[in-house]
């Protein structure tokens, strides 16, 4: 899990390390954490909802002490050269947590000889363990987008209608209905090339460049929506179109396809007071949405607070960013609805009227059946005030 600081009844998000196993997750390719245990046990037991029910190729390098201290990449090399021969993989993922971090492995050194041995593509992925799922899943999502999205063809043409949706993994969305329903949802009006990473083929991915335009629907997309306009110039909508809001979404993607603009699904201008005494807690791309739908359907004015990693071409004016407790807990004081994750109304004021909206990457399994379709978000039974 992410380590922080001061934290007494608060729970820790999802860390990198896993946040770069999920999103490759579906992709074909083989993924080594080099770690002692620890954190393939924290990642398949508490990260990752498809572990059961789906097939991936995720392994622990099983580091001994001595390996760390004398520093044993040949056993490593070697092991995860043996390991691609029987199951030959798309690719191999190197992915550092905290131990080798310390003790400085020359990751570049080793992925340089795997592919040399090997023939296969090598990833390294600088996780460790310090930073949130949102790191992981970016840099990961940035590499699909950089190394495994073909370069166009000079007589392929662009549908007019094509997208891609950038940024989902169980870790924000859960393996409910809610990425399903977006599809659907979109479907009537585009021709969905792929979803980075979840639910789409490898095959699939390679395609992503043929969009005329992509949609981020968490923070930890716009790496990859941002490589995209690079190499293809794809324009991208930043938002998650929560119920409420696909009208606006499909209409901005029609007219970012048109004229290659780049927009933000909720209201980026208008900064609430900082006396709003409604809070939602999460990830900054989906509450962001979420506040915006709130205020659609009720008038409420909501503040966003986001205790994870947001790029700054996501966060709207007035969106608090606080990590630690007790900046949370303070922060607080006064409000009158708290909209989170359960384990937050641990440091709500007592008499704060709470909404249970669980998140995968904090609460893991425990609340997992609560966690919303977000396309019918006003109207699922699971949010409920507590």
């Amino acid at each position: 899990m992410c380590v922080k600081r001061g934290t007494v009844k608060l729970s820790t998000y999802t860390a990198d390390v896993s946040g770069v196993c999920s999103a490759l997750y579906e992709l074909g390719g083989m993924v080594v954490i080099h770690d002692p245990s620890g954190c393939n046990s924290t990642y398949n037991t508490h990260d990752e909802p498809r572990w059961y029910d789906m097939d991936s190729l995720v392994f622990i390098s099983g580091l001994s002490l001595m390996d760390a201290i004398m520093g044993n990449d040949e056993k490593f090399i070697e092991e995860i050269v043996r390991a691609a021969e029987e199951l030959s993989p798309g690719f191999i993922a190197l992915v550092r947590t905290p131990v080798p971090f310390m003790t400085g492995t020359d990751f570049e050194a080793i992925a340089g000889i795997l592919e040399e041995k090997t023939k296969l593509p090598v990833y390294y992925f600088p996780t460790t363990g310090m930073h949130s799922y949102v790191k992981g899943v970016g840099m990961a999502l940035e590499m699909v987008a950089k190394h495994m999205v073909q370069e166009l063809e000079k007589s392929s043409k662009r549908r007019d209608d094509s997208i891609n949706i950038l940024g989902a993994t169980p870790l924000d969305f859960s393996v409910n209905t809610t990425i399903s329903s977006l599809k659907k949802a979109l479907e009537s009006e585009f021709h969905i090339l792929s979803t980075f990473a979840m639910g789409s083929r490898p095959d699939e991915i390679t395609k992503a460049g043929e969009a005329s335009v992509n949609l981020v629907i968490s923070s930890a997309g716009l790496p990859a929506a941002r490589v995209l306009r690079e190499r293809f110039g794809t324009p991208y909508v930043i938002g998650m179109p929560v119920e409420g809001l696909l009208t606006k979404a499909i209409s901005l993607l029609k007219t970012g396809s048109r004229t290659g603009k780049c927009q933000v699904l909720y209201d980026r201008k208008k900064n609430q007071d900082r006396t709003d005494p409604v809070y939602v807690i999460g990830e900054a791309v989906v509450s962001q949405s979420l506040k915006e739908a709130i205020f659609q359907k009720t008038g409420m004015r909501v503040r966003v607070l986001c205790p994870l990693e947001a790029e700054r071409e996501c966060v709207a004016p007035g969106m608090i960013l606080k990590k630690e407790e007790e900046e949370i807990r303070r922060e607080l004081i006064g409000a009158t609805m708290v909209i989170a994750d359960p384990i937050y109304q641990e440091v709500c004021p007592p008499d704060c009227s709470f909404i249970s909206l669980p998140h995968e990457a904090y609460s893991g399994r425990i609340y997992r059946k609560q966690i919303p379709d977000f396309l019918h978000i006003f109207s699922d039974l699971s949010l409920q005030s507590q």
